[in-house]
Order: C-alpha cells, then sequence, then structure tokens
C-alpha cells in the first residue's frame, strides 16, 4: 500500500515535508529517472508474459497433462485443462489480496520500502526466469511459477507507488506519473518487436517452437530483474514519523485499510465511484489476461498474429490515451470514460462473433481495445483524484490501488468458469460485458461535480 498520512493513529507522510521540499531540483530530478526506469523494467513481463505467451502456452502445457476427458487435476480437483491459467490468474491476486496489507504495514511502520521491493520484483523475476524450465506437462510447475510471479509484480507495484508522492511535488507528479507510464509502453513494444523476431524465425536460430517461447517468457524475468537495480540504487527511504504503536503486521495493514474504508463512508459519492472502477477495471484487466487464449484456442490465431496485435494494442494505446485527454477537456472525464465503457462493451460483443482463422478481424479487435485502453484507466485515475478530500490523497490512493490490482481476479474467475461449464471461450468472452455494462449503469449514477465538491475540492470547469 501507498504510505498514509494526515491521521494521527497513523505513521509516516506520503506528501513532501519542507526538507524535502527544499532538496535540489537536480537531486528530485535523479530520483524520479530511476523511479521511472521500474516501469520499464516490469512491463514487458505484463506485456510479454501476461498478455501474449504463457496464457496459450500454459494451456497447451495443461492439454499435454489432461487425462482422456480433458481436466488436469491440482490438489485432487478436476479442472478443464482450458480454464487452468484463467483459475491460475485468480489465484495470484487472492495471494496479492493476503501480501499486500503486510507488505504495505511494514513499509508504512519502518519506512524501508526499498528493501521490499528489492525482495518482490526479484522474487517476481526469479519465477518469470523459471519459466525457462515450463515444457512437457509441467503445469502445476507452471501454475506455481505464474501465481508468484503475479503475486509478486502486485505487491512491488504498490510499494514502486508509494515512492511517488515523496519524489515529485503536487504540480509535477502527472507529468512524473504519466512518464513512467510511457516507459511502460515503450519496453514493453521494443521487447515484443524483438519476441516476435525470435518466434517467427526461430528454425533459423535453430530452435523449436516451443523453446523460442521459453526464451520470450525467460528474458523478461531477465529484463525485470538487470533494470530493477537502477530504481533499487537511485531510490532512497525516508525516516517515519511515529504517531501510534501498531506493530507491522498483516493484522495492522488490514486494520489500517478497514479505517481508510470507514472514513470514506464520510463521502459516500467518491465510494460510488470506487464500486464503478472495481467493476469495470476487472473487466479491463480479465480482457487482457485472456484475450491471446481467446485468440489462440477459440479463433485458431497463431503466436505470431497474437504478438503482432498485442504489438498493435501497446503502440495504440498511448495514442489513445492522448485523444481520450483531448476528448476529456473538451467533453469532461465522466463522459468520455463513459463513452469509453460503451465502446468497451462494443468491442467485446463484437469478439464473441469474430470468425475463427482470420487475422484480419483479430487485428481490428485489437485496434479497437489498443484506442480505449490507456484513456480509460488514465482518466478513471485522473477523476479519483478529484474525490479525493485534501490531505487523504496517500490513504485514499491505498484503497484504489488494492482495488485495482486486489478485486481483479473476479473476471478471470468468471471466464474460468463459463469455459469450465460451458466448453466455449465464446461463451467465456461475451461473459465479460457484465462487467463493462455494470460499471456503466454505476458510472452514470454518479454525480461528479457534487462528489467533488462533497470532497471540499475546487470544481473544474469540466470534469
Amino acid at each position: 500500500m501507498r504510505p498514509r498520512g494526515g491521521r494521527g493513529d497513523r505513521m509516516g507522510t506520503d506528501t513532501i515535508s519542507g526538507e524535502e521540499a527544499g532538496r535540489p531540483a537536480a537531486e528530485r530530478r535523479r530520483e524520479q529517472r530511476g523511479w521511472y526506469v521500474y516501469d520499464w523494467a516490469v512491463s514487458v513481463y505484463s506485456t510479454s508474459v501476461v498478455t501474449v505467451f504463457i496464457g496459450p502456452y500454459l494451456t497447451a502445457v495443461a492439454r499435454a497433462a489432461a487425462d482422456a476427458d480433458g481436466y488436469v487435476h491440482p490438489l485432487g480437483l478436476p479442472v478443464r485443462a482450458g480454464s487452468f491459467f484463467a483459475y491460475a490468474v485468480s489465484a495470484s491476486i487472492l495471494l496479492a489480496v493476503l501480501a499486500m496489507p503486510l507488505a504495505g504495514a511494514i513499509a508504512d511502520r519502518t519506512g524501508r520500502k526499498k528493501p521490499l521491493l528489492a525482495i518482490f520484483a526479484y522474487l517476481g523475476a526469479g519465477a518469470t526466469t523459471g519459466m525457462f524450465f515450463l515444457d512437457g506437462d509441467r503445469y502445476l510447475l507452471g501454475g506455481v511459477l505464474l501465481i508468484v510471479a503475479n503475486a509478486s509484480l502486485s505487491v512491488s507495484m504498490v510499494l514502486y507507488n508509494a515512492y511517488l508522492p515523496q519524489i515529485a511535488e503536487p504540480d509535477e507528479r502527472d507529468a512524473v506519473s504519466s512518464r513512467g507510464w510511457a516507459l511502460g509502453y515503450a519496453a514493453g513494444a521494443l521487447v515484443l518487436i524483438a519476441d516476435l523476431v525470435l518466434y517467427s524465425g526461430h528454425e533459423s536460430f535453430g530452435v523449436s517452437e516451443g523453446t523460442a517461447v521459453r526464451i520470450c517468457l525467460a528474458t523478461a524475468g531477465l529484463w525485470w530483474g538487470a533494470f530493477a537495480i537502477v530504481p533499487l540504487r537511485r531510490l532512497r527511504d525516508r525516516a517515519v514519523v511515529r504517531t501510534g504503536g501498531e506493530s507491522a503486521s498483516l493484522g495492522g495493514g488490514w486494520r489500517q485499510l478497514r479505517a481508510t474504508l470507514r472514513d470514506m463512508r464520510r463521502y459516500p459519492l467518491t465510494l460510488m465511484f470506487l464500486l464503478a472502477y472495481l467493476v469495470y477495471n476487472d473487466g479491463v484487466q480479465t480482457v487482457i489476461s485472456q484475450a491471446s487464449v481467446y485468440g489462440s484456442e477459440e479463433l485458431r490465431l497463431g503466436q505470431t498474429t497474437l504478438i503482432t496485435a498485442i504489438l498493435l494494442v501497446q503502440v495504440l494505446a498511448v495514442a489513445g490515451a492522448l485523444g481520450m485527454g483531448r476528448l476529456a477537456r473538451l467533453y469532461g472525464a465522466k463522459r468520455t470514460i463513459l463513452g469509453s465503457l460503451a465502446a468497451w462493451t462494443l468491442t467485446i460483443g463484437t469478439g464473441y462473433f469474430l470468425p475463427a482463422g482470420e487475422p484480419a478481424w483479430f487485428f481490428v479487435l485489437a485496434a479497437a481495445i489498443g484506442m480505449v485502453l490507456g484513456g480509460s484507466q488514465a482518466l478513471s485515475r485522473s477523476l479519483f483524484s478529484h474525490l479525493v478530500p485534501r490531505g487523504k490523497e496517500a490513504e485514499y490512493f491505498s484503497a484504489y490501488e488494492l482495488s485495482d490490482r486486489g478485486t481483479s481476479w473476479l473476471g478471470p474467475l468468471l471466464f474460468g468458469l463459463t469455459y469450465q461449464l460451458t466448453g466455449s471461450y465464446r461463451d467465456a468472452i461475451i461473459s465479460l460485458v457484465l462487467f463493462f455494462a455494470v460499471g456503466f449503469a454505476l458510472l452514470t449514477r454518479v454525480p461528479v461535480r457534487r462528489a467533488v465538491a462533497a470532497a471540499g475540492n475546487p470544481v473544474p470547469d469540466r470534469i
């Protein structure tokens, strides 16, 4: 979680103190540049591993281990081989939900975020590198490595984001955050190009198709670990001001979270927005993680096609974010987000009817997703920032961060269950429309101008 501040029963602060504000600008910029590099380091895992390779590959490994009826039996439970990946993603997020409050409590009370960031960064990088050994019928090994890597990513990102208020003054944070986001997209695109060269030309490199995939998986872990050195050298920990006596325990972390949620009841309109975000963001995250499985298993598309499509998403996500930012200036963030959710619903609904073996239509779907992906996420974060009471930014964004990563297991679970019950990936993908439709309905009920005023913030001309 992000460090908290502004309440007498908590420790630490997430705003720049007078001492911090007096630091030379060059020193602050150096720390910011180091901070950017963690996004550069970790985004390759999100793009190459989660979005492109591990879903289809782990599903193929699970199928190789399946019985005559197409089931594997982890822990003695009958699971369709085609659902195993989705269940593993859900399990990883549930593990992250348990780990994030503990890591947050320790970081808040000791001020030592950097050692914790190092632990989870290299735990995740090590698990990802270990995916090189995922071959044959070792689906359980793949499931364990995916769960460890995904959970480590989530916890490390909470610790990484917690540095932002400490390394950037309030009027710098939008720009600093955006640069990190953009650098992550750039790294994902760059490595995807290299992956595409290796995978499509694997014979000329003297390796099999499966080996090429395992090399792509492992190099994402090596990339993560190598570039994590930069932020770990440049970021520095701050001393905390001890104002309470709770220990750095899992229970203490959850008590802090509960206290924040109790305080949020004083701002019900902010809670209404957060609930809407939880629902539609779950749909977004599930599409990101399950699109490659749908493309490979249902549409019978090759890995080269999938890599190219995800690369298209990466490039258009930047353009889409900038374009939706301009639309928000004209029509307001709420209306623009609602428009993006309508586009998401239409896009996923259209995906149900895509013909198998037709890459061109999948590229059209990828382009549509790319145009709304970055913008819907970026505008949601900026809109929420207007609904946070002044002086409570850290604790409220802690809840936002936990909800962003901690509730995104429902979509993969629904996806996996739908396939488990129906045996159809088309039914599984169409089930995700529910998240966008319900999120749209909930967001329409949030009077954002009144919510901004209720939080004690100035109401922008367009919101």
